[in-house]
């Protein structure tokens, strides 16, 4: 990653930013309110791909007035954290799950907590806070996630000591290649050698590919009817849009380039001007995309599928709540895990599909997921 001094983020009113030293070898960005009360009750929130902390500042104040200390920070390859090795070539194993969880844990030793009342993660956060709650609960006491669904570690075979095993089948990769318009999976694009350059230096320039790549996957984009999966099949993946499974020739630039908005859509955006999206234009810029994609390749590889492993069947065991936008595909990209999610929390307490939002619910609706929110830790008790 680059060496460069990463911009402060502007100025938010009751939001204070800051560094944390010595986190696992990093300097670590928070943001932080509901700071001047001591002993209140944390919640701790993640953010997704590719975002920043920036991306909880419209409902930070509102927890903080709700009693709470909400921190976000800028989780490892992102933003104004740094000491981390964001090279294609270099410690990917760095950015697997567990390292991001042990991050978060870390994060909430440092400013004096020894549990967090709710962790929150939003995209791959989601993936990391589910992590976190199964295999620390004591430290993370309730769980939301946002937009992906944790459907919990994978099965291992089981009484099979007789049994010859089971030839697989083609990989999910080869079915995709296979069809008449050829297609792949955006999970497997991002693990990619060239994904980087693609997203970093695109045609359109990455404030245009930025722009488009928010707005297609909001409520503003008039493709968005996500509805459940029932097969699986590589066929039924390609209905879903084609930002999440790609046509094969194409990189993410070109992909989403044609449902770009225009520049007064862009213009009226009320939930992400351009003095926002700015911001994510400038610390990608800096940073580059690898450090963040690294956790891809971690996670659609042999790194992810056996630390996640360990635990097979295990369940989480705290309070937790399920919130989506009703325009996220997010939410059954993976065919079959909202059912699962279910069976692997069993003190699910809800799922809450917003109106009038996408992938970027707690930017597109915060009124709304802070309302779910806050409703949810009066339920679990958790009162400031």
């Amino acid at each position: 990653m680059t060496s460069e001094r990463p911009d402060n983020y502007p100025a938010l009113p009751g939001i204070r930013q800051r560094q944390l030293h010595d986190i696992e070898g990093m300097s670590v960005r928070i943001l932080e309110a509901g700071y001047e009360t001591p002993n209140r009750p944390l919640v701790l929130l993640l953010h997704g791909f590719p975002e920043l902390a920036w991306s909880w500042r419209k409902v930070m104040p509102v927890l903080a007035q709700a009693g709470f200390h909400v921190v976000a920070h800028d989780q490892r390859g992102y933003g104004g954290t740094t000491g981390w090795d964001g090279r294609y070539d270099g410690d990917v194993a760095a950015f697997r799950t567990h390292a991001y969880a042990l991050d978060a844990m870390r994060v909430v030793f440092a400013l004096g907590h020894r549990s967090v009342a709710a962790v929150v993660g939003h995209d791959f956060g989601s993936m990391v806070a589910a992590y976190a709650a199964l295999v620390r609960p004591d430290v993370f006491r309730s769980l939301a996630m946002v937009s992906f669904p944790f459907d919990g570690p994978p099965a291992l075979p089981f009484g099979d000591a007789d049994h010859a095993p089971t030839p697989p089948g083609p990989p999910l990769a080869a079915q995709l290649a296979a069809l008449p318009r050829p297609r792949k999976d955006s999970m497997a694009f991002f693990a990619s050698p060239e994904a980087e350059a693609d997203m970093l230096h695109p045609p359109q320039g990455l404030h245009a590919f930025l722009r488009a790549y928010f707005h297609v996957k909001s409520a503003n984009w008039s493709g968005n009817y996500p509805h459940p999966l029932t097969s699986g099949s590589a066929a039924e993946l390609a209905s879903l849009p084609t930002y999440y499974i790609m046509d094969q020739a194409l990189g993410m630039a070109a992909t989403v380039a044609p449902d770009a908005p225009s520049p007064e859509q862009a213009a009226a955006n009320p939930w992400l001007p351009d003095a926002d999206l700015d911001i994510y234009v400038r610390a990608f810029r800096r940073t580059g995309f690898q450090g963040a994609l690294n956790w891809f390749r971690c996670h659609t590889g042999a790194i992810g599928r056996s630390e996640i492993a360990l635990f097979s069947g295990k369940t989480i065991e705290v309070p937790t709540l399920f919130v989506s936008g009703k325009a996220d595909w997010g939410t059954y990209r993976k065919p079959g895990a909202l059912e699962r999610m279910r069976t692997t929390t069993p003190r699910m307490a809800g799922v809450n599909l917003i109106d009038g939002a996408g992938h970027w619910v707690q930017q597109e609706q915060p009124e709304r997921f802070t309302s779910a929110l806050i409703g949810f830790l009066q339920e679990q008790g958790t009162e400031p």
